[in-house]
């Protein structure tokens, strides 16, 4: 019976032994399998160590940099609790140091498409204390001082958003293999190979979209992957980089695993992870997109520049608006004209000062034929007609008698003659008056030649531009010295008399080639028709004809050119007249 009754007993303390024996030798397995393979489709519950600026949200977002109400450069750090054996070597076996990992991460800059800083990196160090590291361009991993000493011992894979030359950086948007020094050992702008179309496809990492990257290390090939892809697509078959590397002689036996990130007050970003899953020596469990968190929702980044944009467009429309209206008055003022209601009857007269303007080229100095005391004169195409014609600018400030003025200039203008050049009509605008085209200053430069090279006159009748501001009866003194006939000084008024004393003179210009009154020698003044007299008293009248024709001349035809000039220009009206 004691037997019987011990048995049992015995059994169940043997069972009890073997239980207590399976349990304990199974706490360092379970423990083994939590440091170095995990998986998080998001991070609640996760064992983890934040410092800096990172912080776990409420839905299980691990944000690494917070850029709401920003006022400094920030770093954040994540890493997995505990730490990861490498380059382990017993008498027994070897621990390989191949690993695989990958992550979904986002980076999102607070003003959208326009960059962002600093970057990001999924780092392999020795502890994670980075109190001494720098911000910014340090990538929260290192320092002015430290970057590149072998003892850092570190691994880091970056994913950079700033140009900084001093790194060696390529670009703005560039994944890089960092060993001890952010002077990358290997870059490449961020893309991605699409397996469905056979090439590579670029990938703007601060787009603010979730993005995934595998970093997969074999021990056995010494080779270090890294890939990239938007969350939507399956793993790449192409690497974005492959870089042949013994990470023996960098690695020590126990590493952190984890993230670190910057940003500045610059063009400041948000950095997440949303999923991390890691293996020390297989392939890392793929993540589960579908149960990944969502970002925030962006009201900093989309709102505000939602508003800028259209502050920006209402600004550029009231720019655009007012130099329109601007362009428009001067433009109008730059073609203003003045008309009257009496002006209908004259209608077909009435020329458009736009047309005019364009005729004579903006009244080009190239296109000027003269310039006279009442103005100037300007060679001008009709753009309808391509007709030629001849505007003369006259300034004129007063209303007054401008109806009979122009109507006396229409009636000038049914005038035909084949040494009058043909009146066409007018323009009226404020301070100037113009004449499409006009003799009453009778003189070698109002003289004008057609194609064939026969005289007209122009200027016709200017003198009574002046009759209509005073009395009808009287003018002022209009005209040019040397060309007016000595009464037109007492009488004020031009009269058929005048206009012939002005061809005398005229004639006499042409046939001496000299002024009617000019500095002909040094020092003093010579009448021309005094002169040319004087030459005819002494039987010598060819002597007074231009130098420069050199006798190439009929002397009859110059004769009768010169002593008929001297009759018109004769002291007593009545002479010329006969």
């Amino acid at each position: 019976m004691g037997l019987f009754q011990l048995f049992p007993m015995a059994t169940i303390l043997v069972s009890l032994h073997f239980l207590i024996i399976f349990y304990v030798s199974n706490i360092p397995l379970a423990f083994a399998q939590n440091e170095n393979q995990f998986i998080y489709n998001g991070f609640h519950p996760a064992k983890l160590h934040l410092d800096g600026s990172a912080q776990l949200l409420s839905n299980g977002l691990l944000q690494l940099t917070n850029i709401k109400n920003i006022s400094s450069p920030q770093v954040g750090h994540v890493f997995y609790q505990f730490p990861s054996k490498f380059n382990t070597t017993s008498s027994c076996s070897t621990l390989s140091i191949s690993f695989s990992t990958n992550f979904v991460f986002a980076i999102v800059p607070q003003v959208p498409s326009s960059g962002g800083g600093h970057g990001m990196t999924f780092t392999i160090s020795p502890s994670w204390n980075f109190i001494q590291a720098g911000g910014n361009q340090y990538l929260g991993l290192f320092n002015s001082s430290n970057d590149g000493l072998l003892v850092n011992h570190i691994l880091a894979i970056e994913l950079d958003t700033i140009l900084n030359p001093e790194f060696g950086d390529i670009d703005s948007n560039h994944v890089g293999i960092d060993v001890n020094s952010l002077n990358s050992t290997e870059l490449a702008p961020a893309m991605y190979f699409s397996n469905k179309e056979g090439k590579n496809k670029s990938l703007e990492l601060t787009s603010g979209n979730p993005m995934h990257l595998w970093i997969d290390y074999d021990e056995a090939e010494k080779l270090l992957n890294v890939t990239q892809a938007p969350t939507r697509i399956p793993k790449p078959n192409w690497p974005l980089m492959s870089k042949p590397i013994d990470l023996s002689q960098y690695l020590l036996e126990s590493m952190y695993v984890g993230f670190s990130a910057t940003t500045g007050t610059r063009a400041p970003s948000d950095h997440y992870i949303l999923g991390w899953s890691f293996n020390r020596s297989v392939q890392a469990q793929s993540l589960d997109v579908s149960k990944l968190p969502s970002l925030p929702r962006q009201r900093k980044t989309k709102e505000i520049p939602r508003l800028m944009i259209m502050v920006f467009l209402i600004a550029v429309t009231l720019v655009l608006i007012t130099i329109t209206r601007v362009a428009y008055i001067i433009r109008r003022k730059k073609y203003e004209e003045i008309r009257e209601d009496w002006e209908r009857e004259y209608g077909p007269h009435r020329f458009i000062y736009k047309n005019l303007y364009k005729a004579t080229k903006g009244f080009s100095d190239k296109e000027l034929l003269g310039e006279g005391g009442f103005g100037k004169v300007y060679r001008g195409i009709l753009p309808s007609s391509n007709v030629q014609i001849a505007v003369k600018r006259v300034s004129h400030n007063s209303k007054q008698g401008m109806k009979e003025f122009v109507a006396e200039i229409i009636s000038m203008g049914r005038l035909r003659h084949r040494n009058l050049v043909q009146l066409l009509g007018y323009c009226w605008r404020r301070g100037e008056l113009l004449l499409v085209v006009l003799h009453r200053d009778v003189k070698a430069s109002n003289v004008l030649l057609d194609a064939e090279l026969n005289g007209r006159l122009g200027d016709f009748g200017l003198a009574k531009l002046y009759d209509h501001s005073t009395n009808p009866q009287t003018t002022h003194v209009v005209g040019t010295v040397g060309y007016l006939a000595p009464e037109i000084i007492r009488t004020r008024r031009a009269t058929t008399c005048t206009d012939v004393f002005s061809f005398g003179a005229f004639m006499l210009e042409v046939a001496c080639g000299k002024w009617p009154v000019g500095l002909q020698g040094l020092t003093e003044d010579i009448i021309l028709d005094d002169w040319v007299f004087e030459c005819w008293r002494r039987g010598a009248i060819l002597d007074a004809s231009d130098p420069r024709l050199e006798g190439n001349y009929v002397v009859e035809e110059m004769e009768l050119v010169l002593k008929l000039g001297l009759l018109c220009s004769h002291t007593v009206p009545t002479q010329g007249l006969a």
